[in-house]
Formats: structure tokens, sequence, C-alpha cells
């Protein structure tokens, strides 16, 4: 054992210090904008109230994160959040715009079935089959031959805010983020266009009537629409980020960067939260410290482990057993030429 965990604690520390290190490497910048549409002034840009969450992880740690929100009504559009940053340092590609959620639970049993792979892959699915698959939104009406498309409770909820391309206030530059290559190759094989569409059977969730209507103009594209295959891989825990972009070729330059979002998507009702975030990634993925924690902890463990049996070891050793006490040996009379038990040799 003393080799074993001696071995295993060598090769545990260096690579849980590798991954600690390669995580820390990571910049994330994180806002919580869930209540600008009640707190965000109007008209002109104010600082961001203490009690809002604005936090900066990984290398820049302990940063300062100055930033300004406002909103305003847009007709037709809602309300829209201004964001206004301050990023402390340049970040080289890629560089990845996400959605945080909190307190929503898409791991629940229920939720978590309401949705139609078959839908989902462009097959004629029978309304009753589309009414079983995706309860309660399954079916607009009982006995009805009209269905929701996509139909389902996760298709339902989808993340309906809509979130610009950064803007640096200085020079009024564009910094683009692209749905392009968010989803999984896996995922994105799951979607195709319905065969059998028509829109006066087929009708937007009741989420999506802000967005598309009462009533479909012309079927939406979801074997495209990278967004929504994401959010249809349902997270594990209620506190989750969801990728929304990405920029695999330009770094983002230190300065002031300004973002507008279209204020849609509710958490009231959930009582979580909602936070737009900026991040680059480490060889494992985002932001993450704990990994590299765990091995180095479990490593050290086993190398203390390993010194305390090797002390007991030196110090007391543990008598080796004698063969010659053994029952059969004993019937046979001894090992020839070995002493009896108990003799002097």
């Amino acid at each position: 054992m003393i080799p074993v965990l001696a071995l295993l604690g060598l090769i545990f520390v260096p690579l849980g210090a590798f991954l600690w290190i390669d995580g820390h490497r990571v910049f994330e910048l994180a806002i919580d904008y869930t209540m600008c549409r009640q707190l965000a002034p109007t008209g002109s840009l104010a600082p961001l109230p203490p009690m809002r969450l604005a936090t900066v992880r990984g290398a820049a740690r302990g940063t300062n994160l100055l930033v300004h929100w406002k909103r305003d009504l847009v007709q037709g559009r809602g309300a829209q959040c201004t964001l206004e940053f301050t990023l402390p340092r340049k970040l080289k590609p890629p560089v990845f715009m996400y959605y945080r959620l909190t307190n929503f639970y898409q791991n629940h049993r229920r939720y978590s079935r309401s949705f139609s792979d078959k839908q989902l892959r462009g097959e004629p699915v029978h309304p009753e089959g589309i009414d079983v698959a995706c309860r309660p939104y399954g079916r607009v009406a009982p006995h009805s031959d009209v269905v929701y498309y996509p139909c389902g409770l996760i298709a339902n909820t989808f993340f309906n805010d809509t979130i610009s391309d950064l803007t640096e206030v200085a020079t009024n530059t564009t910094y683009e983020f692209t749905e392009r290559g968010i989803a999984w190759p896996s995922d994105r094989r799951k979607y195709a266009p319905l065969r059998d569409f028509d829109p006066d059977l087929h009708v937007p969730p009741p989420n999506w009537v802000a967005t598309y209507g009462g009533r479909y103009t012309e079927m939406p594209d979801l074997a495209n629409n990278e967004r929504f295959q994401v959010w249809m891989r349902t997270s594990g825990l209620p506190n989750f980020y969801k990728l929304y972009g990405r920029n695999d070729s330009e770094p983002l330059e230190r300065g002031t960067y300004r973002v507008v979002i279209t204020d849609n998507y509710n958490v009231a009702d959930i009582k979580g939260t909602k936070s737009l975030a900026i991040s680059t990634s480490a060889m494992l993925g985002g932001y993450n410290p704990y990994l590299g924690a765990l091995y180095m902890g479990t490593g050290t463990i086993c190398l203390a482990l390993a010194a305390i049996f090797w002390v007991r070891h030196r110090t007391n050793p543990r008598a080796l057993g004698d063969h010659r006490y053994l029952s059969w040996v004993q019937a046979m009379g001894g090992v020839a030429g070995a002493p009896a038990p108990g003799k002097p040799s």
C-alpha cells in the first residue's frame, strides 16, 4: 500500500496544481441584470446598485468592476436594458458570451421529459403522440388537431432575451459574436425541418407569442437555431450557464463596452436571477478551480497516508508469518532440513 499511495500522490498533486493554475487563467466577467426593468434609470446611465452583482473571477479577480446601466421602453420591443462596463484586460480568443440563470430546475423529471424528439427531427407525429410526449404543451386544446411547434415545457421556456454584440464606447467599433458552433455536433444532428409543417396546424408555444405572434408566417428554422439547441440540452443543476455566442478569431481589447439586452425573459416567477457573462476558456472549459483543488487535496492525503504507514512500518514492523506452523506442514512432519517448531536451529 505504501508505494501505491505514494504513486497516486505523486500523480495527483502535480496534475491538480496544473489544473488549478490553468483554471485561474480563465477570465470571467458576470453582470446580474435581473432588476433592470424595475431599478435602472431611464434616459442616462447610472452606476449599478451595490446589491446587484457584478463580479470578475479568474485571472483578474479582485479587480474593481465599473458597471453602469439604464433602461429604455421601445415600442414593439418592450424594455431594453443597456449595460456599460470597463474591461480590465485584453482577452485572447476564443471569447465566449453566456447567460446565467439561477434557481431554474431543468432537471425536474416532468420538465426534462416534456418534448418530442420525433417532432424535432422533422418527422410527422399524430396530435395524440404530441399530446402524450409534450404534456402540458402538446395540443392547443383537447381533441384538437392544432399542436404547438416546438412542443413541450423545455421549448416553451426557451430563453428569449436578445443580447446585442459588444460596442466599444470610445471608438464605436463592434465586437461580434456568432451562434455558429455553440451547440454540440451531436445535438445539431437531432434537428431537421418539419416535413408536414402547416401554419394552420402548428402554432407557436405560449411564451413564443411575443416573438412570433399567435401564428407563424413561415416555419421556424430550428435545425440552424443553435441557441435553441443549446437550451434544449437541459442542465443537471439549478444554477447554470448557457452559451449564447462566441468569437474565435479576434481578441477583445481592453476598454469600455456597451451591450443592449431586450429584457423579455421573466425569472420573477421562479424567484431566480439572470446574468450576462463574458469569459475565456481553459483546457477543460470555463472557470473551475475546484477540480484542481480536489486533485491536490486527494494527492496530499495519499502522500500523508503513505508517510504514516512508512513510519509505522519502520518503527514497529508487522511480524511475518512462519510457514512451519501451518497445519498441513505439521501433519507431514515439517519441511525437510528445517528445524521443528519450538526447537533451536
